[in-house]
């Protein structure tokens, strides 16, 4: 499925795979009641807002929370806005569904801080719960986000213009990693008072492993340099979950990531190449900043840098070895050049002649069966993997047995339609890419397999590099 940045949080946080079922849009709802209406199974009556979309809305509640005992229910948004009116008038609905002590009400505010008096504002926090309590919701706990820590007397005034108890009132103010925000909330008892308010008994329990990570995260005396080279790099969310990712393979290698954003349109872009331990090359999509890809994977492979390609960046990987390896001047993919003498990266058979752009790529989970003795297959340690994938062009196997034969193997493969998914450079410290997305299956718990490696190849690079990194940014998850 496609969905929501917030939902690979989730997955990351809980170590749990989620599906489609688990984010819905507007859009996905209103379609649905659209339909049914078509079909006459309203039978004619006049189609709103209440009760037919927040009865839709309440459905696709319940049927995420078959066969568990509690359910996140995550709106989007900001009170007040009209897109998000029916979801909350839905939220509404289901705690008289269910009865007040099987729903908890917990609302994220910001508190700003405002740095030329130096001091947190409360009233945000306030008309937020104001509007909230029109639409008809109470809700039970605050949770304050804030550049700076809530004090005692703030907590206090807050609690008392929104009436809430103090100890309902949570401080989530910044932190030097996202993954001390757990332990954060721990402190202030809110897993207890949600648990309270839902009467339910507290089972036993422990944070010490999650301590021992985030322990391990500021604790790493070894440092390696990344540059992540793309065309969304000046907001750093589009790259979100390969920035995660990255961390937990600096989790399992007891290292630190500075993780450098390279634009790929830069004019200096060969020198921070050759000043990195590794260098990865994420997805996307268009024509614009290809070339500085190319120039990047081509210094990696003929320098030795530990080289990660993601989707684009194995299309990428395969184009700039058919170019300077094979001299098939221009080889390109169709998806910039239609007309490509040599296209080693052309559409998938199934995408030809779609013409819608949502939903039509080739998505989710495929088994890729890997090559044994291969550098993915030593860092997996099985023969099959499952894998996410989102793309419509793929390696065109026309050119398959030239470009194995110069020294490009082909790793993964999905074998029902003999796909490549993996390549790798024989004869290099470690060259890989991938079609699919191993980032979106990476847990700070559970470090994927080939970030792990890739990793741990930047790491013996970084320890045998006698000048250190400049210019770059320290990453933190």
């Amino acid at each position: 499925a496609e969905t929501d940045l917030d939902l690979g949080h989730y997955e990351r946080f809980l170590n749990v795979d989620l599906h489609r079922p688990n984010n819905f849009t507007a859009g996905q709802v209103y379609e649905t009641v659209i339909g049914k209406e078509r079909r006459g199974e309203f039978l004619g009556s006049t189609v709103q807002v209440i009760p037919h979309i927040t009865d839709e809305i309440k459905q696709r509640f319940r049927v995420v929370g078959k066969g568990h005992d509690i359910v996140i229910i995550e709106i989007g948004g900001t009170v007040g806005d009209i897109e998000s009116l029916p979801f909350l008038e839905a939220a509404r609905q289901l705690g008289l569904d269910v009865g007040k002590d099987s729903v908890v009400y917990i609302h994220v505010t910001l508190v700003p801080y405002i740095k030329a008096s130096e001091e947190l504002k409360t009233k945000p926090t306030q008309h937020s719960v104001g509007k909230l309590r029109e639409i008809g919701i109470n809700p039970d706990i605050i949770v304050c986000r804030s550049e700076k820590t809530l004090s005692p007397e703030l907590k206090a005034k807050i609690a008392m213009f929104c009436s809430v108890h103090r100890e309902a009132v949570i401080d989530a103010s910044d932190v030097p990693t996202i993954y001390q925000v757990p332990l954060m909330f721990e402190r202030q008892g809110l897993d207890e008072q949600v648990l309270m308010l839902l009467r339910e008994r507290a089972p036993a329990r422990s944070f010490d492993k999650w301590r021992k990570l985030v322990h391990r995260i500021d604790a790493a005396k070894e440092e390696v340099v990344i540059s992540l080279t793309g065309k969304y790099t000046v907001v750093k969310d589009a790259y979100k979950s390969v920035h995660e990712a990255l961390i937990h393979g600096g989790l399992a290698n007891d290292v630190k990531i500075r993780l450098r954003y390279v634009d790929t349109t830069a004019p200096d872009i060969d020198a921070l190449i050759m000043d990195s331990d590794g260098i990865l090359v994420p997805g996307g999509f268009g024509e614009r900043g290809i070339e500085g890809k190319l120039r990047a994977i081509q210094l990696a492979r003929e320098n030795g840098i530990p080289f990660f390609g993601l989707c684009l960046g194995m299309q990428m990987a395969v184009i700039e070895f058919s170019r300077n390896v094979l001299k098939l001047a221009n080889a390109n993919s169709t998806e910039f050049d239609p007309k490509t003498r040599y296209p080693v990266i052309d559409l998938l058979p199934e995408q030809r002649g779609v013409t819608d752009k949502g939903a039509t790529m080739r998505l989710g989970s495929y088994p890729c069966t890997l090559k044994k003795g291969s550098l993915a297959q030593a860092a997996y340690q099985v023969n099959v993997v499952h894998e996410r994938h989102r793309h419509r062009f793929e390696f065109n196997n026309k050119f398959r047995k030239l470009i194995e034969d110069s020294g490009l193997q082909i790793s993964g493969t999905y074998a029902p339609k003999g796909l490549a998914e993996i390549v790798e450079l024989r004869g290099h410290p470690w060259f890989l890419a991938t079609q699919f997305h191993p980032e979106f299956k990476s847990r700070p718990e559970d470090p994927h397999a080939l970030f792990t490696d890739f990793i741990a190849a930047a790491r013996e690079r970084a320890r045998t590099r006698k000048t250190p990194a400049a210019e770059t940014m320290n990453a933190r998850p």
